[in-house]
């Protein structure tokens, strides 16, 4: 903490509001003096002319204006012995003194202590002094954006992260699996240092590049990568930060951010997740969020407005460029739009040399063989992979990373925790034949996915698992590849109804029947592959927008709808028919194997390869 004559007064302030209220209650003065000498008992004003008239009484002292007096007697009823005694004076007892006098009382009067007024002037006065001085402390502070609850006035300046040296440690090389974007991003540092090799040929230095991609694709790493590299101040934000509840802060911020990135051009700003603050303007219901709004205006203006922003390069990341506006799109804002894609086998090969570096792994992990079990991984997928593997060997004291634990690591990854292994009764044996269906039915149809492992341990919220390995060109599928899936996911159903009957199927196929339907449905209404014909009657995603999704409507009529019901429908008969058809065939191979993976309880891809072609032949 910094130490300051403001801090110290701050912190001290509750110390000294203690401090005053223990002196007012124990230090300042009571204005009756008397308290000074209490006496052991009290005395009515009666009693003590009794007392005066039989000669018992030695000593009066008055205090308090002669109000209050505290006398000295002695006497039979007192047990002849001297004591203190209290008593209350009445006003209009100025008699008595002559009496005391006559009497030879040795009497003695104190006069009012008047310090006790200013004590209370003083004493009053502390108090409002500390709270108004501490208050306007507070203010000053919150003001001058110092910290505080307050501080109205840096509202609206900008949150970004400013790195006048940008020292991410991270470069180029430890970004792996990205090798186009890569490419794209070496250009733009070229531009920063040294533009005239563009200029001179009449090139202008891009003033935006979005990433777009999906989560865990590498695109923060990208933009930490390119500040590293560029050796140009750095400003980073969320597009999060720029929106508040008060109206006019958002483009305050954006302002703010420009005005500070053009005093310290040529620089780099980069915006994470932009489109929380660029989502198209008009969308929902009643129009949109204003405050929003006005904060993408203003990032419009500065990108590309009548000032222009020259020397500031604008890096923004989003995994929904989808609900942008395209006004946010066009170039002269964002000249480049770079796709940071699921990398391929040689990228994913990359990205794991680059985790693996630091790590201990033994002589029996492949890393060429765990990027090709490992098609659709992500880049932060392969760096949880690789850090789950090296936990797991710490946890069993191994000195190196064995396959055993990339094995396990790869399984929580697909499919999350392991849990409790199943009891061997009939849910576990229905649990099997479930399974073995979707294994054998997969591996007997020609276009479909090899089958890589079947399992009973559960993972996640499944009991059982059938992990296929896809091919690895995933962009173009055939209408032969979709309908061999869906037999496949129907096998365990089959399965089930086959062994069972269909009275003891379970809800274990809920999943698989939903996958079903979605592909059967694409089919249809996207990939023009039914009776219907080559048209495409639904867009690939539905409008992310309430407003617009409902006030759109659908795209055909109600009896196309009941066409498209129709052929969804025969497709899944026929697959399942199929399905049906291949258990019936097979039904000594999958009684076998079922004893076997109750056994086991999880047999490999190239196992049941092996045991399948003992019975029948496997189509290649």
């Amino acid at each position: 903490m910094k130490f300051s004559w403001k801090n110290i007064l701050l912190w001290s302030l509750p110390i000294l509001v203690t401090i005053f209220f223990v002196w007012q209650g124990l230090l300042v003065p009571n204005s009756n003096e008397a308290g000074k000498n209490v006496a052991s008992s009290r005395m009515t004003y009666g009693r003590f002319l009794e007392y005066l008239d039989m000669g018992w009484i030695k000593k009066v002292d008055l205090y308090d204006g002669g109000h209050t007096a505290i006398v000295e007697a002695v006497g039979p009823d007192l047990g002849n012995r001297i004591q203190r005694i209290r008593v209350e004076l009445p006003t209009l007892g100025q008699e008595l003194i002559p009496r005391l006098k006559q009497a030879n009382i040795d009497l003695d009067a104190h006069p009012i202590n008047n310090n006790s007024a200013i004590w209370n002037i003083l004493g009053n006065l502390v108090f409002p002094i500390l709270l108004v001085g501490g208050l306007a402390l507070l203010f000053r502070r919150s003001n001058n954006g110092a910290g505080g609850p307050g501080q109205a006035r840096s509202f609206g300046r900008s949150k970004a992260n400013i790195q006048m040296e940008a020292k991410t440690g991270v470069q180029f090389d430890d970004v792996a699996g990205v090798d186009e974007a890569k490419e794209e991003f070496q250009e733009v540092v070229t531009f920063l240092k040294r533009p005239e090799l563009f200029t001179d040929v009449g090139a202008r230095v891009p003033k935006g590049v979005l990433l777009v991609g999906p989560p865990g694709t590498g695109k923060t790493l990208l933009a930490k990568a390119i500040a590293g590299e560029a050796g140009v101040p750095f400003f980073s934000i969320s597009g999060s930060e720029f929106v508040e509840m008060f109206v006019g802060v958002g483009a305050s911020r954006v302002r703010d951010l420009f005005k500070q990135a053009k005093a310290n051009a040529p620089c780099i700003i980069f915006i994470d997740e932009i489109d929380a603050v660029g989502r198209q303007r008009g969308t929902g219901i009643g129009g949109g969020n204003d405050e929003r709004e006005q904060t993408l205006n203003q990032l419009l203006t500065e990108m590309d407005g009548f000032e222009g922003n020259t020397g500031i390069i604008v890096i923004a990341a989003t995994n929904r460029a989808d609900i942008l506006d395209a006004a946010l799109l066009r170039p002269g804002r964002f000249d480049r739009q770079i796709t940071v894609d699921v990398p391929d086998y040689k990228g994913r090969l990359a990205i794991l040399k680059v985790h693996s570096s630091n790590k201990k792994l033994a002589d029996d992990v492949s890393l060429e063989a765990i990027s090709r079990r490992t098609p659709g991984f992500s880049g932060a997928d392969l760096a949880n992979l690789m850090n789950e593997a090296a936990i797991l060997a710490a946890r069993r004291y191994k000195e190196a990373i064995s396959i055993s634990e990339v094995d396990v690591a790869i399984d929580r990854v697909v499919a999350g925790m392991e849990g409790t292994p199943l009891v061997d009764n009939k849910s576990k044996r229905l649990i099997a034949y479930h399974e073995v269906g979707h294994a054998i039915v997969g591996s007997l149809l020609r276009h479909h996915d090899k089958v890589q492992k079947v399992t009973l341990i559960p993972r996640g919220q499944a009991r059982g698992l059938t992990w296929f390995m896809p091919s690895e060109d995933q962009t173009l599928i055939s209408r032969s590849q979709i309908l061999a899936r869906i037999v496949g996911a129907l096998g365990g159903r089959a399965a089930e109804d086959v062994v069972f009957g269909d009275s003891e199927v379970t809800t274990g196929a809920g999943n698989d029947l939903q996958q079903v339907a979605s592909m059967a449905r694409q089919m249809v209404t996207r990939f023009g592959m039914s009776q219907i014909g080559p048209l495409s009657l639904e867009s690939q995603s539905t409008d992310p927008f309430l407003g617009r999704s409902m006030m759109s409507g659908s795209d055909y009529s109600d009896g196309v709808a009941t066409d498209i019901d129709k052929q969804v429908q025969t497709i899944v008969e026929e697959c399942y028919k199929e399905a049906v058809k291949i258990i019936k065939n097979n039904r000594v191979i999958i009684d076998y194997l079922v004893d076997l993976l109750i056994e086991k309880e999880t047999i490999e891809g190239d196992e049941l390869q092996k045991i399948i072609q003992n019975y029948t032949a496997i189509p290649v």
